[in-house]
């Protein structure tokens, strides 16, 4: 049979042929085959320089095996000796030899190693339908991710939300007993600030509560900027904030902070045409102060400390170990 016109129709029907003339040398690939050689060209190479002979060892025997009515081989791809192949030889009339040729090794591995699609195989060849489901199995996988992803995505956005004040943005009191529990547990010292905005009530009542709503997340801006990456900033409720400041118990340096915005809150807030004016009082404790530092504790504390300051005058600062009526354990 002479095959030499029918080519591309051979190439059609098996993509991973070769046809061998009687000096063992290549003479007609199939399209695949030349893709996964890595040979920039396989035509009058000789047989085992491409490919490793494995049943028989021999290229010289491989006509002997033609002879036979099944007649097959194994052999690996030089170039890639873990990609092994199987095939069958039939003898031509012209004295060639063809080769069909199919993969040893996992049809899905082989499409992942080469890069390979439905186009490399034969439309007979069942390892197409296994291509398929292959495909439908990595489509669906990857919708899967994706809603995974989207899951978790909102999942993390439902808990950020229960942990957020809608109005500022800030920490709620929920994320604020998380925070405290955490440093509490792992006996980490740290400040607590309670902060209560004066005059607060004027502004809601003389402009309304849209202005009310603007000084508070005007307030919030204020807040954050005095805080550090690792300080929490709570919105407690109402004009009730607390600041949690994460290692650090200096009062010298709690003192300025709160100095620093008390002052800043005073500064007059525009709202539409008006100007809105508060100002903030302030009572702080240290985890430091007590033997065992207990959340309700500690916020009773400085909530004490914060009146103090409201009874002294507003806009001014107490600290909870100063407070006659609260007496707490120190701390040797």
């Amino acid at each position: 049979m002479d095959i030499t016109f029918r080519a591309d129709t051979l190439s059609r029907l098996m993509p991973m042929h070769i046809v061998i003339g009687p000096d063992l040398r290549i003479r007609q690939a199939g399209p695949t085959l030349k893709k996964i050689s890595g040979a920039t060209e396989l035509i009058g190479k000789p047989i085992d320089a491409v490919f490793d002979l494995r049943r028989p060892t021999s290229s010289t025997a491989l006509f002997g095996l033609s002879q036979k009515e099944f007649a097959r081989l194994q052999m690996a791809l030089r170039q890639h000796p873990e990609t092994s192949l199987k095939g069958q030889i039939v003898l031509l009339e012209d004295g060639r030899a063809l080769i069909d040729l199919s993969f040893g090794i996992s049809v899905v591995d082989a499409v992942a190693r080469f890069g390979l699609t439905v186009g490399d195989f034969a439309v007979t060849d069942l390892a197409v339908e296994m291509l398929y489901l292959v495909e439908a199995k990595t489509a669906v996988t990857k919708e899967l991710r994706k809603l995974n992803q989207r899951l978790q995505g909102a999942q993390i956005a439902a808990q950020e939300q229960a942990f957020t004040d809608t109005l500022t943005g800030l920490k709620n009191r929920r994320a604020m007993d998380h925070v405290l529990s955490r440093l509490i547990g792992d006996e980490r010292p740290f400040g607590l600030m309670h902060l209560d905005l004066d005059f607060f009530k004027q502004v809601n009542d003389s402009l309304g509560h849209a202005a009310g709503d603007h000084v508070l997340q005007h307030v919030a801006q204020i807040l954050v900027a005095s805080a550090r990456k690792t300080d929490t900033v709570v919105r407690f409720g109402g004009d009730e904030f607390v600041l949690i400041f994460d290692g650090l118990t200096n009062r010298d340096k709690l003192d300025a902070i709160a100095q620093r915005l008390i002052r800043k809150l005073e500064e007059p807030i525009p709202f539409s045409e008006r100007v809105c004016r508060i100002s903030g009082s302030i009572g702080i404790t240290l985890s430091s102060f007590y033997a065992q530092p207990q959340i309700e504790r500690m916020l009773h504390d400085a909530d004490m400390a914060l009146y103090r300051s409201k009874d002294r005058g507003r806009a001014c600062i107490s600290w909870a170990d100063e407070a006659a009526d609260a007496p707490l354990q120190q701390v040797s």
